[in-house]
């Protein structure tokens, strides 16, 4: 029995780990680097010793080329790597300096000179900017530009504006800090932290946002926004990819502090503040967090924190309308504020009148203008004619003379 039950926990054991291996392979926060190493002629050469080496985490991971000379490094994560290549009968080939982006195809390839494997041919590698292994659109943000921009409200997502074919989202989209892509809704977006689903189903109408976490600007070490032919792993997007990944510790200490502030002495007054003759509201916001990352075991073990709090004190200025003491003491029977309140004239109708603006029209009263039903308000009984709206629901009041069919 107790063979059994240690028979059935291994091969539970064996199925988690191999969906684990299946949801990792499948993550969309790294990058790939590949090539093929030739010799001085241009053949290839099978069988070499290909090693490459994370330049701030130092750990290595080794490939041996394929029959065809080729060699891939995926997924492995992002950063600045050092490739070298070994083969007996030539000469150790070194590229450094190499740079692999967010969800990149990097292409390395290695000519290897005829020599003693004791001697290194040393290159600092350049990515080309062309990338001929995807057809994806977009655009990659790295850590300079993202902490060099300058950002209101510190929210990462602006930053996807950047990118060709974006825009703010259509008037009353009740998204503000949203964008669009190629002309579609920003509800279409799909946004990915560190490979994981970022997406909130309850969008924040009030904040305009559609994300779950918002990590600080200075956490984040790269992002990518892809706006037309990605692959089929991101899914759910009819609109665009952006996709953040954050700073991972290394093997030496790092980190960062910041405080931004505005205040009302930077603030100019609101325009009903002026007009009013009122006080210059109070605004006062404070954006304050950390950064730390280093290393618990180099080589082996790492550890990256941040923080960011936000505090922010601001008066609200409200526009409010309210009855007239005219009408107030007519217990709403006398509405001559809204013709005296201001000028002009509306008409002149089809039988040539004109009347001034803001007049209200009492839809009890009709008369006959040409064959058929069209009708015209006449100003009567102004309480007869609002209580008549709701038996009429065809026939209203509003400011202005309205013609109107029933």
């Amino acid at each position: 029995m107790r063979s059994l039950t240690r028979s059935a926990l291994t091969a539970v054991a064996a199925v988690c780990l191999c969906v684990c291996a299946t949801t990792a392979f499948a993550q969309v926060d790294t990058g790939t680097i590949l090539g093929t190493v030739k010799d001085g002629s241009g053949a290839v050469v099978s069988g070499a010793k290909v090693t490459l080496t994370h330049e701030g985490q130092a750990f290595t991971l080794t490939r041996m080329t394929r029959p065809d000379g080729t060699y891939i490094f995926t997924p492995i994560r992002t950063g600045t790597y050092l490739l070298e290549v070994e083969s007996a009968g030539f000469k150790k080939a070194v590229r450094r300096g190499i740079v692999l982006n967010l969800q990149q195809q990097a292409v390395v390839d290695v000519s290897l000179d005829a020599g003693q494997v004791a001697e290194e041919v040393d290159v600092t590698a350049e990515v080309p900017l062309l990338q001929t292994q995807s057809g994806e659109v977009g655009q990659t943000l790295t850590t300079d530009t993202i902490e060099a921009l300058p950002l209101n409200g510190r929210d990462y997502t602006a930053l996807a504006r950047l990118s060709a074919g974006t825009a703010r989202p259509q008037q009353g989209a009740r998204a503000a800090l949203q964008f669009t892509a190629n002309g579609t809704r920003p509800g279409q977006n799909n946004y990915m932290l560190d490979g994981i689903d970022n997406n909130t189903s309850n969008v924040d109408f009030l904040g305009g946002t559609a994300y779950v976490v918002k990590p600080p600007v200075d956490a984040i070490a790269e992002i990518k926004v892809l706006t037309s032919s990605f692959g089929a792993e991101y899914g759910r997007a009819g609109g665009a990819v952006l996709s953040a990944t954050l700073k991972s510790g290394s093997n030496e200490f790092h980190g960062s502090a910041w405080e931004f502030n505005r205040n009302d002495s930077l603030k100019a007054a609101e325009f009903f503040e002026n007009a009013r003759g009122l006080k210059k509201g109070r605004y006062d916001s404070n954006q304050f967090g950390f950064t730390a990352g280093g290393p618990i075991v180099k080589g082996k073990t790492f550890f990256f924190a941040d923080y960011e709090g936000s505090i922010s004190k601001q008066d609200q200025t409200w526009q409010v309308t309210v009855p007239t003491a005219r009408q107030r003491d007519s217990g709403f029977t006398d509405f001559s504020d809204l013709i005296t309140g201001q000028t002009g004239t509306r008409g002149p109708d089809l039988l040539g009148r004109t009347t001034p603006l803001g007049t209200i029209y009492d839809p009890a009263t009709t008369r006959q203008v040409v064959a058929g039903q069209n009708v015209f308000l006449w100003a009567s009984d102004i309480l007869d004619g609002l209580e008549s709206l709701w038996t009429k629901p065809l026939v209203y009041a509003v400011r202005g003379w309205e013609e109107t069919s029933v």
